[in-house]
């Protein structure tokens, strides 16, 4: 007859060993994002640098509190509605413990009531929408890539002087309009005298150049057109057109590499930044630029730093948080700082929102390289920028 204190043994021993399998179990991280469609060399830069991120966080064991990191790869294709059903399937089918993407604001939009509704952490990277964090945002959403305020905010630091007069020449979608709002409501000195939007395939620029020039070649003052782009097509051809003509000059914020090239047409041309791997003084950019040069024989790029600052958060969260437990990892993001390539980040307590730096640059064109550089002319700290609360929590 087996006795009850052996029987009790054996069953706390079987309930010991199952706890042991169960925290020995995988970690699972789905990166839902843009692989194809528009959006796709930002994407791959963003994988790649998730990966470089993970990496360098667990000192190349990829493990956490001795439990592996596994990466899912779930293509949206750049649309909201495949967007929403990949990360459903993630979080359902994968059982993954969190989730990075996408690329896209649009698709960002569709999948943030999915993360509410999973009750999983949705850390947001690289798309950019106010909207994110702001009125269509949960509590499970966070947000490592910068918002469209914090682009406005950086860039009126170079356009907000007295008889400036503005042109915004944005995308007709949720990245465009957003960051027009956001340019409007921080230029608290110039003037918007026109915004023009066009399609996000718009590869002649001929049209919507002209209704500018018309808005703006009469103003007495300085006169700018602000370009809020992304993607393959070429706004900077507007140069073309010589809007010197009528004394009008370019503006933008940064972008990658081969968006780089097209600002050669603009020597002396000011905006903000969120990254370039020449201007960050920091271990974790110095690591990253001589890893990727190490392993892809080129420096990193704009989105590269992105995905690097979303796999150091996700590890220094986990630590935090002794597990992957959503509730868990709420409480231990909000208000978390950690490292990335940029520097210290923080999650806002009120929006999940990372604050951070941003670059004001001067471009400068250099024969040695097939793009324009952004020379650093200062970093523009988060405490100078006032990022507001648009969650209404």
């Amino acid at each position: 007859m087996i006795s009850k204190r052996f029987l009790a043994g054996l069953l706390a021993g079987a309930f010991g060993l199952a706890a042991g399998v169960a925290q020995a179990q995988d970690i699972k991280i789905a990166h839902v994002y843009d692989k194809t469609g528009p959006l796709e060399a930002y994407a791959k830069q963003t994988q790649t640098g998730l990966m470089l991120g993970l990496d360098y966080a667990t000192g190349g064991t990829m493990m956490v509190n001795g439990r592996k990191i596994v990466v899912i790869e779930k293509d949206t294709q750049g649309k909201p509605d495949v967007g929403k059903a990949q990360l459903a399937a993630a979080y359902a089918d994968d059982k993954v413990d969190i989730a990075v993407g996408p690329t896209g604001s649009g698709v960002a939009l569709a999948m943030l009531p999915v993360a509410e509704e999973y009750k999983k952490v949705l850390l947001v990277e690289p798309a950019v929408a106010d909207a994110i964090t702001g009125d269509k945002w949960n509590r499970y959403i966070f947000r490592t890539g910068r918002n469209s305020s914090q682009d406005a905010a950086a860039n009126a630091v170079v356009l907000d002087k007295e008889g400036t007069n503005v042109a915004i020449l944005a995308q007709d979608y949720a990245f465009g309009r957003d960051g027009a709002k956001a340019v409007k409501e921080f230029l608290k000195k110039a003037k918007v005298v026109h915004e023009e939007y066009l399609p996000q395939n718009t590869t002649d620029f001929t049209a919507g150049a002209q209704r500018i020039f018309d808005a703006l070649k009469d103003k007495q003052g300085r006169k700018v057109i602000f370009i809020i782009w992304a993607g393959a097509a070429n706004p900077f051809n507007i140069a073309n057109l010589q809007p010197e003509r009528y004394g009008i000059e370019l503006a933008s914020g940064g972008n990658i590499l081969p968006a780089l090239a097209n600002f050669k047409v603009a020597p002396g041309m000011e905006g903000a930044a969120y990254y370039y791997y020449e201007i960050p003084q920091n271990a974790a950019n110095k690591w990253l630029v001589a890893e990727h040069y190490k392993r892809f024989k080129t420096p990193p790029d704009f989105f590269t730093a992105g995905g690097m600052a979303a796999g150091m958060a996700i590890v220094e969260a986990i630590k935090k948080a002794g597990g992957t437990n959503s509730e868990k990892l709420i409480a231990a993001m909000e208000g978390m700082s950690f490292d990335t390539p940029k520097g210290k980040m923080t999650f806002r307590k009120e929006d999940h929102q990372a604050m951070q730096s941003m670059y004001h640059f001067k471009i400068k064109n250099d024969p040695a390289v097939p793009w324009a550089v952004p020379v650093l002319v200062r970093e523009i700290k988060p405490e100078e920028m006032n990022i507001p609360i648009r969650n209404k929590r």
